[in-house]
C-alpha cells in the first residue's frame, strides 16, 4: 500500500502489523513495558497508543496526516483516567473494528515515535 506524498512522491506505507511490533520491541529495548489491547487489520488497521504514566493518567495518541501528507501523532486525550480513555477507544472500536490498539507503559511518558505529536 502506498500514498501519495509531497510533490505527488509515492510514499511506501509499513504495514499495520510490522509497525505495531516494531513500536513495542522500541519500548522493551528503552526498559518500558508495551502490549497490544487490541489486534486490528494486519494490512492496513489504524492505530492507537494509550501512553500510560504509571500515575493513574494516560494519554491517547491517533495516527493523522498533515495537508501535505506527512504522518503525524495527535492527541487525542491528554492526561485522561483510565475510565477516560476506556471510553474513547469503546468509542472508536463501534466507529472501526479494524483499529489497533498499544498501550506503552512508561513513568516518562515517552510514545517512542519518530513523527511529530502534535
Amino acid at each position: 500500500m502506498a500514498l501519495s506524498g509531497p510533490a505527488g512522491l509515492i510514499v511506501p506505507r509499513l504495514k499495520a502489523g510490522i509497525f505495531v511490533r516494531a513500536l513495542i520491541r522500541r519500548a522493551e529495548v528503552a526498559g518500558a513495558a508495551a502490549y497490544v489491547v487490541k489486534k486490528g487489520s494486519e494490512e492496513a488497521g489504524a492505530v492507537f497508543l494509550k501512553v500510560a504514566r504509571l500515575d493513574g493518567t494516560s494519554s491517547v495518541l491517533m495516527q493523522a496526516r498533515r495537508g501535505e501528507g506527512d504522518l503525524v501523532w495527535m492527541k487525542a486525550l491528554s492526561d485522561a483516567s483510565e475510565e477516560a480513555a476506556r471510553t474513547y477507544f469503546d468509542k472508536q472500536k463501534k466507529f472501526d473494528p479494524d483499529i489497533w490498539i498499544v498501550e506503552i507503559e512508561d513513568r516518562e511518558g515517552r510514545a517512542f515515535v519518530d513523527e511529530p505529536i502534535v
